[in-house]
């Protein structure tokens, strides 16, 4: 095996040069160590531009003195991103997942690509390890690739390995994988959860995301048989019913017996599991959510969650009116895939109030999620043409193939009792539906 070329996190901060664009890894797989010290270089440089996503830590860089010389470019906003961004050194880059690498690409070059990594094998090759969303494509198009070398990352397979030799330079690291804790489960998770549980088959394949209710739904999922994973982030409750028997992939019409995801995030036992296991692949992200990769899978299922649904069907799911709040992300690719599969299903499920805070009192009061009009705005995230189920803890309705009438009246059904009557008389005062509604609500 050729020698690897080992350096300091030193040596590597020497090798970043005035207005450099510099990729980083999503979530777990960010250069935590250079990420930590680069903000020692300041001093001799102008401006660096980094792009990220999902990040995991607040770095020093990111802090308000270090403003004027690092703008930080996110496909998805996390805590620090969104403080950076009320400094002015921080924005969003809007993108379909799929995409994230081949449209950033067009228009953008990488001086440099800093990532994670597990350690050589035996045959001189390191893995990716927690995830491919765009690395493998930044790393073949950066013209210099550092990565830093961790015992404690898991092994993966798919399009994660990587020989050596393709790699510039080596950082020998040891600090932990990062880890998403669970969230808490309230009752409503739950009634959520069981809406959809009901309405998923055995051998369907799933595609779960972030966040409580898509933990609900899978912790409800124990009574079902034989069910396949195409997913874009592999999760600790996915890795729990694997490990139970209830996901074997036996019936899934493409990849068959194997997990596809194209980033891996959650606990230690998750990585544990993920670790040398050559059922899990971890895929391009072009690849796995392409929606018409998805779409070869029959009986796909895509969770997902939105902050604001309007009365027909507009789902904003990424800023609260014009404050970017999350990220597109691959609800748009998951969704169009699931509902392109034979039998497949989408869901956008969220709870039917939230507590907001009176401008005029200062109290908090409880506000609907269905709402006759999105927050002035707001980004939509996926169009109504788009939707098919929607779900909150009053039921699940289907959407797919009704007309606004039909929708403005399902939508309401499944809103909180205090705020039905009044969206109805919404939906008439701006003109969403006409006043004489009721003359075919039996036909």
């Amino acid at each position: 095996m050729t020698a690897i070329d080992y350096i300091t996190v030193e040596q590597a901060l020497d090798l970043i040069e005035d207005k450099m664009h510099i990729v980083t890894g999503l979530g777990a797989s960010e250069a935590q160590s250079i990420l930590s010290y680069i903000h020692t270089i300041s001093k001799r440089i102008n401006k660096l531009r980094i792009s990220n996503c999902l990040s995991m830590k607040i770095y020093e860089f990111m802090q308000p003195e270090y403003t004027e010389k690092f703008l930080l470019s996110s496909w998805f906003y996390s805590s620090p991103v969104k403080k950076m961004h009320k400094n002015g050194n921080g924005t969003y880059m809007p993108n379909n997942l799929h995409f994230a690498s081949t449209k950033f690409l067009a228009s953008n070059h990488p001086n440099i690509y800093i990532g994670s990594c597990s350690q050589v094998d035996e045959h001189g090759y390191v893995s990716l390890s927690m995830g491919n969303t765009y690395e493998r494509r930044m790393i073949d198009a950066a013209d210099i690739v550092i990565l830093e070398m961790n015992p404690n990352f898991p092994r993966t397979f798919g399009d994660v390995e990587l020989h050596h030799s393709l790699v510039d330079h080596f950082i020998k690291v040891d600090y932990d994988v990062p880890e998403l804790p669970s969230p808490e489960l309230d009752e409503k998770d739950f009634i959520i959860g069981k809406y959809i549980d009901d309405l998923i088959e055995d051998g369907s394949t799933l595609q779960l995301g972030i966040g409580g209710i898509p933990n609900a739904v899978a912790r409800q999922l124990y009574n079902k048989k034989d069910l396949g994973v195409h997913t874009e982030m592999l999760t600790s409750e996915i890795a729990k019913l694997a490990k139970a028997g209830v996901v074997t992939g036996q019936q899934k019409s493409l990849h068959r017996g194997k997990i596809v995801t194209t980033f891996i995030l959650g606990n230690k036992e998750l990585y544990d599991f993920v670790n040398n296991n050559p059922a899990v692949m971890v895929m391009d992200g072009h690849y796995t959510n392409h929606p018409q990769v998805i779409a070869q899978n029959d009986k796909q299922i895509s969770i997902n969650s939105a902050i604001e649904v309007d009365l027909t069907g507009q789902c904003a799911s990424e800023s609260m009116g014009s404050t970017q709040f999350s990220g597109t992300g691959g609800q748009v690719d998951t969704v169009r895939g699931s509902q392109d599969s034979m039998g497949g299903k989408s869901f956008i499920a969220l709870y039917s109030t939230y507590m907001a805070k009176n401008p005029e009192t200062g109290e908090k009061e409880e506000k609907s999620k269905i709402v006759d009009q999105l927050a002035q705005g707001s980004i939509v995230s996926l169009q109504r043409n788009d939707i098919d189920y929607v779900v909150t803890e009053y039921g699940a309705v289907q959407l797919k193939g009704k007309n606004i009438l039909e929708r403005v009246k399902l939508l309401i059904s499944i809103a909180h009792p205090d705020f039905r009557e009044q969206l109805l008389q919404d939906a008439i005062d701006y003109n969403i539906i006409g006043e004489n509604h009721e003359l075919f609500t039996e036909w």
